[in-house]
């Protein structure tokens, strides 16, 4: 067998190593994590450098994506989040048919803003984030966006490592079953697996929720804003499609501010979302250079 190595650019321990399971060790779980197999040490140390075209390699079966701060730097950007008010949250507890879920998308196309969201009774959060994800899959490949240079940034560690640490593959190879058992939302994980062979540049971001990044604090809101007009237990809420705002002709407002989902008798947000809010506004717009008063 010919001998490979594996140079770990970004990692818990940048540098060349001669064996997968060594490299694997800097890399598996790490947040943007830049490593690739050479055949010879010359193109590894190449890559080590910056003068070789970075891409992630994964292990068997996961998505060869294009690692976050890689020399061609993203033309669409994605925010996805989903969100479940479950009320049976506790020890041994379990989502209720009441409970309201929601997920939500945004992407930053170079001209024009790109937003979704909607709900669904009785949902858990891992099912919200996975509609959120499939759903800006689906919604660029419809916009002919395949083929751009796509950065997902999202704070669902389970999306994220099903995607890019080859769980989707393994999945699929037990015929949509865990080696633990049945797999939770495989009718979504089958479309998801369908739509990731058509893009051919994705990067993958995690973030920390409902922090620091606008892009992220903005879907949490925006899926907040759904579950709050979401009135009827059982009835399905209303869905309004994707909003596009023109980035050239839109006013900045029209661009990041979420549109009201068609429901009359809806709840008032909580303060905490209203506050996350306003400052993901404020921000955008200060990034943009208008200043909020």
């Amino acid at each position: 067998m010919a001998q490979k190595f594996y140079a770990v650019r970004r990692g818990r321990q940048p540098g060349i190593y001669r064996t997968w399971p060594d490299a694997q060790k800097q890399v598996s779980g790490y947040p943007g994590a830049q490593y690739k197999s050479f055949p010879t040490e010359a193109a590894a140390n190449a890559f080590m450098t910056g003068t070789a075209t970075p891409t992630t390699q994964t292990k068997t079966g996961a998505v060869k994506a294009r690692a976050t701060g890689s020399a061609t730097p993203a033309e669409i950007t994605v925010y996805t989040d989903g969100g479940s008010r479950n009320t049976g949250n506790v020890a041994g507890g379990h989502v209720r048919n009441d409970d309201k879920a929601a997920w939500a998308y945004r992407m930053e196309l170079p001209d024009q803003v790109v937003t979704d969201s909607a709900g669904e009774w009785g949902a858990s959060n891992n099912r919200m984030e996975i509609m959120a994800f499939l759903r800006a899959l689906q919604q660029l490949s419809r916009l002919g966006q395949t083929t751009k240079a796509v950065q997902f940034v999202l704070d669902s560690r389970y999306v994220l490592n099903a995607v890019t640490q080859g769980w989707l593959a393994g999945w699929k190879r037990r015929g949509w079953k865990r080696s633990a058992g049945p797999l939770a939302n495989a009718e979504l994980w089958r479309e998801v697996d369908q739509l990731l062979p058509q893009f051919t540049q994705l990067s993958f971001h995690w973030t920390k929720g409902h922090a620091t990044n606008q892009g992220n604090v903005f879907v949490d809101h925006l899926l907040n804003q759904t579950m709050d007009h979401m009135t009827t237990p059982g009835v399905t809420p209303p869905v309004t499609g994707p909003v596009t705002a023109t980035k050239a002709a839109a006013p900045a407002s029209a661009a990041t501010t979420p549109t009201q989902p068609a429901t009359p008798a809806a709840q008032p947000a909580s303060h905490q979302t209203v506050d996350r809010s306003v400052a993901a506004i404020r921000q955008i717009l200060r990034d943009a250079g208008i200043n909020d008063q």
